[in-house]
């Protein structure tokens, strides 16, 4: 089997991993058409993961259009030359396009019910789109599945956390430990939105702070103040972190799932909100705070900090049970699509 897989986004990279390991060790042939995209480049070369960056990611509508140009492009040369028998993607733009004009099986997996940019770039094209089953967002009909719980569990159902893997990563076993996460708000889905300020970002930290070591994880630069409670590890390396962080605070949707599925108490700040989120929020594992500013933030924050740990791992052991996994389902499904 012959398989072309499209990554564009570091929760993509993370996504996928297990799943590519697993049909490589089966034998299968694969490619990866990367993307210079925070640190996906940076994830691929520690796993050992033989791939090709395509395209860089930019800022805006104009730069978006040209680097979807030229991703078509390039992934149009690749599936040329290596002539997969499927390709795969979370989200799936180039791929789509690229399978429709080439006849070869495009897949693609989504849980971002409010990318209406880009689903109407993909839906028309794909062959099929796996989705959460909270997934509130437009399916091309006849041409989409359904998986339960969140992507995040995909990378972590087989994840063992390592203390001294997070003592480098500057974790402190002498006080409770946080996460806070920025990010740069460039994807297609967040055209238009805009995140904390400096000065609420100051006030985060010093909340946090009075309660323990806080790490914060920025796509882009931090003020220079706030620079000696930058994460100090390998993009790699974070999740042995986070496993042992006593909460996490973020503007990333996706890393506050991660964390939950960790075990760690989560609040994530947005300008809007997609159906796994929702869902999480209402199992009691993210709390998710729409809009708002400071003042709503902050009250997240003490909610937070009041959350009894042994009660939320047992509602999250719950969670997952529920659920089950989602690496076998992944295969199974690029298996199928191959074979069609």
């Amino acid at each position: 089997m012959r398989i072309l897989f499209d990554i564009v986004h570091p929760a993509h990279a993370l996504f996928f991993k297990n799943a590519i390991e697993q049909l490589h060790g089966e034998g299968a042939q694969i490619a990866i058409a990367s993307r210079q995209k925070d640190v996906v480049v940076d994830l691929l070369d520690s796993w050992g993961f033989d791939h090709r960056p395509v395209s860089k990611s930019g800022r805006g509508v104009p730069k978006l259009a040209i680097e979807l140009v030229k991703r078509d492009l390039a992934v149009l040369q690749m599936a040329r030359r290596f002539r997969p028998d499927v390709m795969v993607g979370f989200g799936g733009v180039a791929i789509s396009h690229v399978g429709k004009l080439l006849g070869i099986p495009a897949i693609a997996f989504y849980d971002s019910d409010n990318a209406t940019l880009q689903t109407s770039l993909t839906w028309p094209f794909i062959t099929h789109v796996y989705a959460p089953e909270s997934y509130d967002g437009p399916l091309p009909a006849g041409r989409h599945s359904y998986f339960p719980g969140p992507k995040e569990r995909a990378f972590l159902e087989h994840f063992v956390p390592d203390r001294g893997t997070a003592l480098r990563c500057g974790y402190d076993e002498s006080r409770d430990n946080f996460l806070v996460r920025t990010v740069n708000w460039n994807a297609n889905h967040d055209l238009g939105k805009a995140g904390w300020d400096a000065d609420t970002l100051r006030d985060l930290v010093a909340t946090l702070s009075a309660h323990g070591r806080v790490h914060l994880s920025a796509e882009g630069e931090l003020p220079a103040d706030l620079a000696p409670h930058a994460y100090q590890g390998r993009p790699e390396d974070l999740h042995h972190l986070m496993a042992r962080c006593r909460a996490y605070v973020g503007e990333s949707m996706t890393m506050s799932r991660e964390c939950a599925m960790l075990g760690v108490p989560a609040l994530t700040q947005c300008a809007d909100s997609v159906g796994i989120a929702r869902e999480m929020h209402a199992e009691g594992l993210v709390i998710g705070i729409v809009g708002g500013g400071r003042e709503e933030l902050m009250d997240g924050v003490s909610r937070l900090l009041a959350i009894d740990q042994t009660d939320y791992v047992k509602r999250r052991d719950a969670y997952l049970a529920k659920v089950g996994g989602l690496t076998d389902f992944v295969i199974n499904a690029i298996r199928k699509a191959a074979l069609s």
